[in-house]
Protein backbone atom coordinates (compact mmCIF):
# COMPACT_ATOMS: atom_id res chain seq x y z
CA UNK A 1 0.00 0.00 0.00
CA UNK A 2 1.59 3.68 -1.11
CA UNK A 3 1.98 5.81 2.06
CA UNK A 4 -0.50 8.12 3.02
CA UNK A 5 1.20 12.11 3.69
CA UNK A 6 -0.45 14.59 5.11
CA UNK A 7 -0.01 18.49 3.19
CA UNK A 8 -0.75 21.64 5.35
CA UNK A 9 -0.92 24.82 3.19
CA UNK A 10 -2.45 22.26 0.26
CA UNK A 11 -4.67 25.06 -1.20
CA UNK A 12 -1.60 27.14 -1.97
CA UNK A 13 0.76 28.29 -4.57
CA UNK A 14 3.33 25.37 -4.04
CA UNK A 15 0.96 22.66 -2.15
CA UNK A 16 -1.77 22.77 -4.92
CA UNK A 17 1.55 21.84 -7.36
CA UNK A 18 3.03 19.19 -4.80
CA UNK A 19 -0.64 17.61 -4.24
CA UNK A 20 -1.12 17.30 -7.97
CA UNK A 21 2.71 16.06 -8.60
CA UNK A 22 2.27 13.28 -5.99
CA UNK A 23 -1.33 12.34 -6.29
CA UNK A 24 -0.61 9.22 -8.42
CA UNK A 25 1.94 7.66 -6.00
CA UNK A 26 0.74 8.54 -2.84
CA UNK A 27 -2.26 8.39 -0.92
CA UNK A 28 -2.68 12.71 -0.12
CA UNK A 29 -4.97 14.41 2.40
CA UNK A 30 -4.55 18.11 1.82
CA UNK A 31 -5.91 20.85 4.61
CA UNK A 32 -6.38 24.49 4.59
CA UNK A 33 -8.53 26.75 5.05
CA UNK A 34 -8.90 27.80 1.91
CA UNK A 35 -10.33 25.72 -0.72
CA UNK A 36 -8.10 24.80 -3.60
CA UNK A 37 -8.66 25.49 -7.08
CA UNK A 38 -7.37 21.98 -8.17
CA UNK A 39 -8.10 18.49 -7.10
CA UNK A 40 -5.91 17.49 -4.15
CA UNK A 41 -6.65 13.90 -2.93
CA UNK A 42 -8.67 13.98 0.35
CA UNK A 43 -9.23 17.78 0.98
CA UNK A 44 -10.62 18.83 4.25
CA UNK A 45 -10.58 22.57 5.73
CA UNK A 46 -8.91 22.62 8.45
CA UNK A 47 -6.85 25.58 10.34
CA UNK A 48 -3.54 23.87 11.27
CA UNK A 49 -3.93 25.20 14.80
CA UNK A 50 -7.03 23.31 15.31
CA UNK A 51 -7.00 20.73 17.99
CA UNK A 52 -8.82 18.42 15.26
CA UNK A 53 -5.91 17.93 13.40
CA UNK A 54 -4.83 15.44 15.50
CA UNK A 55 -7.86 13.34 15.10
CA UNK A 56 -7.01 13.84 11.10
CA UNK A 57 -3.81 12.16 11.46
CA UNK A 58 -4.97 9.07 13.28
CA UNK A 59 -8.21 8.55 11.25
CA UNK A 60 -6.34 8.92 7.89
CA UNK A 61 -3.27 6.42 9.21
CA UNK A 62 -0.90 9.61 7.71
CA UNK A 63 2.42 8.32 7.59
CA UNK A 64 4.23 11.42 6.11
CA UNK A 65 3.66 15.08 7.25
CA UNK A 66 4.67 17.56 4.73
CA UNK A 67 4.25 21.02 5.91
CA UNK A 68 3.57 24.14 4.05
CA UNK A 69 1.10 26.76 5.93
CA UNK A 70 2.37 29.67 7.07
CA UNK A 71 1.84 33.39 7.28
CA UNK A 72 4.13 34.81 4.09
CA UNK A 73 3.53 38.48 3.88
CA UNK A 74 2.08 40.28 7.41
CA UNK A 75 -1.82 40.59 8.08
CA UNK A 76 -0.80 43.42 10.54
CA UNK A 77 -2.31 41.30 13.62
CA UNK A 78 1.64 40.11 14.73
CA UNK A 79 -0.39 37.70 17.42
CA UNK A 80 -2.40 36.40 14.73
CA UNK A 81 0.39 35.45 12.25
CA UNK A 82 2.75 34.49 15.64
CA UNK A 83 -0.19 31.80 16.33
CA UNK A 84 -0.52 30.38 12.75
CA UNK A 85 3.35 30.00 12.29
CA UNK A 86 4.58 28.86 15.62
CA UNK A 87 1.46 27.31 17.79
CA UNK A 88 0.60 25.92 14.72
CA UNK A 89 3.37 24.22 13.47
CA UNK A 90 3.58 23.05 17.02
CA UNK A 91 0.21 21.45 16.74
CA UNK A 92 1.25 20.12 13.68
CA UNK A 93 3.81 18.42 15.57
CA UNK A 94 2.53 17.15 18.35
CA UNK A 95 0.25 15.53 15.47
CA UNK A 96 2.72 13.83 14.11
CA UNK A 97 4.35 12.35 17.98
CA UNK A 98 0.77 11.31 18.97
CA UNK A 99 0.32 9.25 15.99
CA UNK A 100 4.37 7.54 15.59
CA UNK A 101 4.14 9.58 11.60
CA UNK A 102 7.15 8.97 10.19
CA UNK A 103 8.92 11.57 8.74
CA UNK A 104 8.11 15.04 8.91
CA UNK A 105 8.68 17.85 6.10
CA UNK A 106 9.08 21.37 7.01
CA UNK A 107 9.73 24.29 4.57
CA UNK A 108 11.35 27.17 6.57
CA UNK A 109 12.66 29.98 4.94
CA UNK A 110 16.36 31.59 3.99
CA UNK A 111 14.96 34.19 5.91
CA UNK A 112 15.75 32.25 9.01
CA UNK A 113 19.09 33.28 9.14
CA UNK A 114 18.00 36.78 9.56
CA UNK A 115 18.54 40.10 7.38
CA UNK A 116 21.87 41.41 8.94
CA UNK A 117 25.10 42.92 7.24
CA UNK A 118 27.94 40.79 9.17
CA UNK A 119 26.23 37.69 7.12
CA UNK A 120 28.87 35.48 5.49
CA UNK A 121 28.89 36.07 1.65
CA UNK A 122 27.36 32.13 1.17
CA UNK A 123 25.51 31.16 3.72
CA UNK A 124 25.85 27.07 5.18
CA UNK A 125 23.62 25.74 6.79
CA UNK A 126 25.83 25.34 10.42
CA UNK A 127 25.53 28.90 10.23
CA UNK A 128 23.43 30.50 13.15
CA UNK A 129 19.90 31.48 12.71
CA UNK A 130 19.10 35.41 14.05
CA UNK A 131 16.18 36.23 12.51
CA UNK A 132 15.29 39.48 12.97
CA UNK A 133 12.54 40.50 15.79
CA UNK A 134 11.49 43.08 14.22
CA UNK A 135 10.71 41.21 11.02
CA UNK A 136 7.82 38.75 11.91
CA UNK A 137 8.30 36.35 8.77
CA UNK A 138 11.87 36.35 9.67
CA UNK A 139 11.82 36.14 13.63
CA UNK A 140 8.82 33.44 13.42
CA UNK A 141 11.06 31.28 11.22
CA UNK A 142 13.94 31.42 13.79
CA UNK A 143 11.56 30.37 16.29
CA UNK A 144 9.71 27.66 14.89
CA UNK A 145 13.57 26.15 13.64
CA UNK A 146 14.42 26.49 17.49
CA UNK A 147 11.12 24.31 18.15
CA UNK A 148 12.62 22.15 15.59
CA UNK A 149 15.70 21.14 16.80
CA UNK A 150 14.07 20.37 20.38
CA UNK A 151 11.96 18.10 18.94
CA UNK A 152 15.12 16.22 16.68
CA UNK A 153 16.57 16.25 20.32
CA UNK A 154 13.89 14.66 22.11
CA UNK A 155 12.29 12.51 19.54
CA UNK A 156 14.41 11.51 17.03
CA UNK A 157 11.96 8.49 15.97
CA UNK A 158 10.53 11.53 14.00
CA UNK A 159 12.72 11.80 11.03
CA UNK A 160 12.75 15.69 9.74
CA UNK A 161 13.65 16.84 6.49
CA UNK A 162 13.78 20.91 6.63
CA UNK A 163 14.52 22.96 3.78
CA UNK A 164 15.59 26.36 3.77
CA UNK A 165 14.41 27.79 0.25
CA UNK A 166 15.59 31.21 -0.95
CA UNK A 167 13.16 33.27 -3.39
CA UNK A 168 10.58 30.88 -5.01
CA UNK A 169 9.81 31.47 -8.45
CA UNK A 170 8.39 29.92 -11.42
CA UNK A 171 6.02 30.15 -14.40
CA UNK A 172 3.04 31.89 -12.40
CA UNK A 173 4.78 33.45 -9.53
CA UNK A 174 3.26 36.37 -7.91
CA UNK A 175 4.51 36.99 -4.36
CA UNK A 176 6.74 40.34 -2.19
CA UNK A 177 9.32 39.81 -3.80
CA UNK A 178 7.71 39.82 -7.69
CA UNK A 179 5.79 42.85 -6.55
CA UNK A 180 9.74 44.71 -6.55
CA UNK A 181 9.63 43.73 -10.18
CA UNK A 182 6.09 45.23 -10.96
CA UNK A 183 7.23 48.81 -10.32
CA UNK A 184 8.47 51.18 -12.99
CA UNK A 185 11.76 51.47 -11.46
CA UNK A 186 14.00 49.24 -9.34
CA UNK A 187 14.98 50.50 -5.96
CA UNK A 188 18.07 49.90 -4.56
CA UNK A 189 19.95 50.90 -1.62
CA UNK A 190 23.11 53.12 -1.81
CA UNK A 191 26.15 51.02 -1.06
CA UNK A 192 24.40 47.42 -1.28
CA UNK A 193 24.50 44.89 -4.10
CA UNK A 194 21.31 43.52 -2.78
CA UNK A 195 22.05 39.33 -4.07
CA UNK A 196 19.12 37.44 -4.36
CA UNK A 197 19.45 33.66 -5.11
CA UNK A 198 15.87 31.92 -6.59
CA UNK A 199 14.72 28.22 -6.65
CA UNK A 200 12.42 27.10 -9.16
CA UNK A 201 9.37 26.04 -8.01
CA UNK A 202 9.64 22.77 -9.44
CA UNK A 203 13.21 22.15 -8.21
CA UNK A 204 11.29 22.44 -5.12
CA UNK A 205 8.76 19.91 -5.49
CA UNK A 206 11.23 17.78 -6.72
CA UNK A 207 13.89 18.30 -3.29
CA UNK A 208 10.63 17.42 -1.31
CA UNK A 209 9.61 14.29 -3.60
CA UNK A 210 12.69 13.16 -3.55
CA UNK A 211 13.03 13.37 0.26
CA UNK A 212 9.72 11.91 0.69
CA UNK A 213 11.11 8.61 -1.49
CA UNK A 214 14.46 8.52 -0.01
CA UNK A 215 13.03 9.09 3.24
CA UNK A 216 15.52 11.75 3.48
CA UNK A 217 16.21 14.05 6.60
CA UNK A 218 18.55 16.76 7.47
CA UNK A 219 18.45 20.36 6.87
CA UNK A 220 19.30 21.52 3.84
CA UNK A 221 19.18 25.41 1.78
CA UNK A 222 16.93 25.64 -1.53
CA UNK A 223 18.74 27.85 -3.77
CA UNK A 224 20.05 28.22 -7.55
CA UNK A 225 23.59 28.15 -8.41
CA UNK A 226 24.75 31.77 -8.48
CA UNK A 227 22.99 34.68 -7.32
CA UNK A 228 21.92 38.29 -9.34
CA UNK A 229 22.85 41.67 -7.64
CA UNK A 230 19.85 44.23 -8.09
CA UNK A 231 21.40 46.02 -10.59
CA UNK A 232 21.47 42.49 -12.57
CA UNK A 233 18.15 42.08 -12.08
CA UNK A 234 17.23 45.69 -13.05
CA UNK A 235 18.86 45.27 -16.35
CA UNK A 236 17.04 42.09 -17.16
CA UNK A 237 13.77 43.70 -16.44
CA UNK A 238 14.72 46.40 -18.89
CA UNK A 239 14.57 49.15 -16.13
CA UNK A 240 16.41 52.42 -14.22
CA UNK A 241 17.58 51.41 -10.95
CA UNK A 242 17.20 53.76 -8.68
CA UNK A 243 19.78 53.77 -5.77
CA UNK A 244 18.92 55.80 -2.50
CA UNK A 245 20.58 56.21 0.85
CA UNK A 246 19.00 53.99 3.70
CA UNK A 247 18.25 56.81 5.89
CA UNK A 248 16.20 58.67 3.63
CA UNK A 249 14.11 55.58 2.29
CA UNK A 250 13.33 54.56 6.21
CA UNK A 251 12.32 58.46 7.14
CA UNK A 252 10.09 58.36 4.33
CA UNK A 253 8.27 54.82 4.82
CA UNK A 254 8.26 55.71 8.70
CA UNK A 255 5.88 58.84 7.69
CA UNK A 256 4.30 57.19 4.91
CA UNK A 257 3.56 54.03 6.72
CA UNK A 258 2.55 55.75 9.63
CA UNK A 259 0.20 57.95 6.71
CA UNK A 260 -1.53 54.89 5.73
CA UNK A 261 0.10 55.77 2.19
CA UNK A 262 2.25 52.52 2.50
CA UNK A 263 2.10 48.95 3.07
CA UNK A 264 5.88 48.56 3.46
CA UNK A 265 7.55 49.93 6.77
CA UNK A 266 11.02 51.07 7.79
CA UNK A 267 12.27 47.42 8.22
CA UNK A 268 11.86 46.85 4.56
CA UNK A 269 15.50 48.37 4.32
CA UNK A 270 17.00 45.37 5.71
CA UNK A 271 14.66 43.23 3.88
CA UNK A 272 16.29 45.00 0.44
CA UNK A 273 19.82 45.96 1.72
CA UNK A 274 21.10 42.36 3.98
CA UNK A 275 19.69 39.71 1.40
CA UNK A 276 20.56 35.71 2.88
CA UNK A 277 22.81 34.48 0.23
CA UNK A 278 22.37 30.57 0.28
CA UNK A 279 25.22 28.07 -0.30
CA UNK A 280 23.32 24.78 -2.09
CA UNK A 281 27.13 22.69 -1.38
CA UNK A 282 25.40 20.28 0.73
CA UNK A 283 21.49 20.34 -1.31
CA UNK A 284 23.67 18.81 -3.90
CA UNK A 285 26.73 16.99 -2.13
CA UNK A 286 24.79 15.72 0.61
CA UNK A 287 20.99 15.31 -0.31
CA UNK A 288 22.41 14.65 -3.72
CA UNK A 289 19.40 16.66 -5.99
CA UNK A 290 20.52 18.38 -9.15
CA UNK A 291 18.81 21.36 -9.78
CA UNK A 292 17.46 22.16 -12.99
CA UNK A 293 18.27 25.79 -12.67
CA UNK A 294 20.62 28.37 -12.08
CA UNK A 295 19.42 31.19 -9.88
CA UNK A 296 19.89 33.33 -13.18
CA UNK A 297 17.82 30.32 -15.44
CA UNK A 298 15.29 31.00 -12.67
CA UNK A 299 14.58 34.71 -13.28
CA UNK A 300 14.58 34.52 -17.03
CA UNK A 301 12.09 32.06 -17.16
CA UNK A 302 9.97 33.61 -14.28
CA UNK A 303 10.46 37.17 -16.30
CA UNK A 304 9.33 35.62 -19.76
CA UNK A 305 6.38 34.10 -18.90
CA UNK A 306 5.64 37.28 -16.39
CA UNK A 307 5.63 39.37 -19.41
CA UNK A 308 3.85 37.10 -21.16
CA UNK A 309 0.65 37.93 -19.09
CA UNK A 310 1.33 41.39 -18.59
CA UNK A 311 2.20 40.77 -15.01
CA UNK A 312 5.80 42.87 -15.57
CA UNK A 313 5.46 45.51 -18.50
Amino acid sequence: MPDTILITGAAGYIGSKLCERLQDSYNIVGIDIREPSREVGKFIRCDIRDPILKHIVREYEIDRVVHLASVLESSKDEQRDYDIDVNGTRNVVEACLESKVKQLIVTSSGAAYGYHPDSPAWLDEQDPLRGNDEIPYARHKRLVEQYLADIRRDHPELKQLVLRPGTVLGANTRNQITNLFEKRMVLGIAGSNSPFVFIWDEDLLGVIEKGIKEQQQGIFNLAGDGCLTIAEVAQRLGKPLCKIPAALIRGALTVAHALGLSRYSPVQVKFIRYRPVLSNRRLKEEFGYSLKMTSSQVFDYFLEHARARGQIK
